[in-house]
């Protein structure tokens, strides 16, 4: 045993700088009384200044009260973090919760936190509970209710469906596995075009690393797969970590599809036996060992549905989802002629990526152009947010009132019935274009006089004798004569080259498919062109997957018939591909899939994917793999 000695003297002088003095009555009389160090009391003061200071602001500012769960689907036993977030003023106690049947409320603690930007104070507290499900069902956390002050602030109802406990844990002979993956979809039948949120749920016990989890689907698109966040589930005696993925899937044919199965690579940490010649061994780390597991979940077999036939408005688009629809003008105030630019925006729920926006009634009163557009999700996944489009047209005459209403159509899967909502005309003013330009008077008392003739005298004498009788160059001195003798040679050095290239490519076979492939590109884009001119989508659908397997295929050194979109993830991401060339080759090959099955594009709509294409085929033509 080590004893270990210390000292207070060296710090007592340190502090008091003279020997210390048993106090007596008078000096206790004469001195106030204090309490701790002059620093600490320093600092006490300081914090008490900037309380009183701030209280003002903070305590003013109106309270802004919201609950949120940070999982909406658990299973049985498993746990869900409820926050009540304070952003103001808050209560004095935590709140209560109302507390459905079947649910276990348990209050874990207060967080807070203030933030100071340009001079503006805020504060943000948060009350967080663990809510935990006895029975599997779909339940609501009713509206939570807090007084603040003189006020009563309540926050939204919260859905939480619970599943039935999982038996994935259980591995042969009864033993617990290490991981295991689940998948979970929040019902079973969806409507055609309908954004599914999908959850991938890896269980792990003693996790070393984890990657990013794959799911194979049949029938569906799939967004990107979000960032898991992490909690924990307690199954029989152990206690896993779970990483909950998301991601958007999105039918693409209706019947019976399959989603999964799930897929994830893990290395787990396990205890080797221990060697009783080494006392050290589990202190330094030698009983562990870390070993590669692959985690694979069961499948989720899906109905998708078709759209009804029956009430279906004849400007539906294929929109599925709840959506909303705002739009203003500008310039109200404009010339036969001048452009307007009509800003529309459709914001809710939904694939929003391919919302497409109704024509406008043009007829002779408008010129319109094909409108342009953008996406600004709000969520991880996508599923909500807003899409703005600007659309451009031009009145033909001074008798418009009003610009054309929008009327917006979709598929509410929840009501199972066709909605249409309209924006009312917008009222503007045109004023009829200038006439022609006056000409310019010219006054007669401004004509400038005729001048008069030059006076006629002898013919100067020459300086110089000049030339005496005109000649011809020499040929030599024509450049046409020189370039002439130069052709032989020019002749030659192009059959030279055109003969090694011949020999280069006969002895480089990738060169010579590269040399195939650019040929097949250029009359491709150029049969894009006739084919969207001719308003013919699945021939211009058609030669763009072709286009895109040639064009990879070269790349990758692969068949071009073997190329999928799988193909592109497992190889052009594992060789370092910019994601931005990633995500046009996804939207590309989700045009394809999607033209199979939905209704024709427009002839604008094909025309705008062109450039799209040329682009994606340049990136991959100016790749290095």
């Amino acid at each position: 045993m080590m004893m270990v000695k210390t000292s207070h003297e060296p710090f007592l002088r340190t502090a008091a700088f003279r020997p210390l003095q048993r106090p007596t009555p008078e000096r206790a009389r004469k001195q106030p009384e204090r309490c701790g160090p002059p620093g600490l009391r320093f600092m006490g003061s300081c914090f008490c200044l900037l309380w009183l200071l701030l209280t003002p602001f903070v305590c003013g500012a109106a309270t802004q009260f919201n609950a949120s769960l940070d999982r909406s689907t658990i299973s049985v036993g498993e746990s869900a973090n409820l926050s009540l977030v304070f952003q103001g003023e808050g209560p004095s106690r935590p709140p209560a919760v109302p507390v459905p049947a079947n649910l276990v409320v348990t209050y874990v603690g207060p967080s807070s936190q203030f933030t100071i930007i340009n001079g503006q104070t805020s504060s943000t507290i948060t009350h967080i509970y663990r809510v935990t499900a006895t029975q599997p069902g779909d339940y609501v956390i009713p509206a939570v209710q807090v007084q603040v002050g003189n006020a009563t602030v309540s926050s939204q109802p919260i859905r939480l469906r619970v599943l039935k406990a999982s038996e994935g844990p259980v591995g042969p002979g009864g033993t617990l596995k290490p991981a295991f993956v689940k998948i979970i979809t929040p019902k079973t039948n969806v409507f055609v075009g309908e954004v599914l949120p999908v959850e991938i749920q890896v269980y792990a016990l003693n996790r070393h690393e984890l990657s990013m989890p794959q799911l194979k689907t049949d029938g569906f698109t799939l967004g990107s797969i979000t960032q898991p966040t992490q909690s924990r589930s307690q199954i029989d005696n152990a206690v896993y970590e779970v990483f909950t993925f998301r991601v958007a899937a999105t039918p693409v044919r209706t019947g019976e599809l399959t989603l999964g199965p799930a897929e994830c690579n893990l290395s787990l940490r396990y205890r080797r036996a221990r060697d009783p010649a080494d006392p050290f061994a589990d202190f330094f780390g030698a009983g562990i060992e870390v070993r590669p597991y692959t985690a694979i979940g069961p499948p989720q077999t899906l109905q998708a549905l078709p759209l009804p036939d029956a009430g279906r408005p004849e400007n539906f688009t294929g929109a599925v989802g709840h959506f909303e629809i705002a739009a203003h003008a500008s310039p109200t105030n404009a010339v036969v002629g001048d452009p307007i630019t009509m800003r529309i925006q459709i914001a809710g729920q939904g694939a929003l990526d391919t919302l497409a926006l109704p024509a406008l009634s043009q007829g002779r009163e408008f010129t319109v152009y094909p409108p342009t557009s953008k996406v600004e999700p709000t969520d991880q996944l996508g599923l909500s947010g807003v899409k703005s489009f600007e659309q451009v047209v031009v009145p033909q005459n001074a008798e418009i009132k009003e610009l054309p209403a929008i009327a917006f159509s979709f598929f509410d899967p929840d009501q199972k019935t066709y909605r249409t909502i309209r924006h009312a005309p917008i009222a503007v003013s045109i004023r009829p274009s200038a006439v022609g330009q006056p000409q310019p008077t010219v006054l007669a008392g401004s004509q400038t006089p005729e001048q008069p003739a030059p006076a006629r005298d002898i013919v100067h004498i020459k300086q110089h004798f000049g030339a005496a009788l005109g000649f011809q160059p020499l040929l030599i001195q024509q450049p046409w004569f020189v370039g002439l003798q130069a052709a032989p040679l020019v002749l030659w050095l192009l059959a030279l080259f055109w003969r090694k290239r011949q020999e280069k490519l006969a002895n480089n076979p990738r060169l010579r498919r590269r040399a195939h492939v650019s040929q097949v590109v250029r009359k491709g884009l150029q049969d894009l062109r006739r084919l969207a001119a001719a308003n013919e989508t699945e021939e211009f659908f058609a030669t763009v997957f072709r286009l895109l397997q040639e064009q990879l295929g070269e790349k990758l050194g692969l068949p071009a018939t073997a190329i999928t979109e799988a193909v592109v993830d497992e190889q052009l991401r594992q060789d370092g591909v910019p994601d931005e060339l990633l995500e046009e080759l996804h939207g590309l090959f989700l045009a394809c899939n999607e033209a199979r099955y939905a209704p024709s594009k427009s002839v604008q709509e094909l025309q705008s994917l062109i450039p799209k294409v040329e682009a994606a085929l340049r990136g991959l033509q100016a790749l290095e793999v």
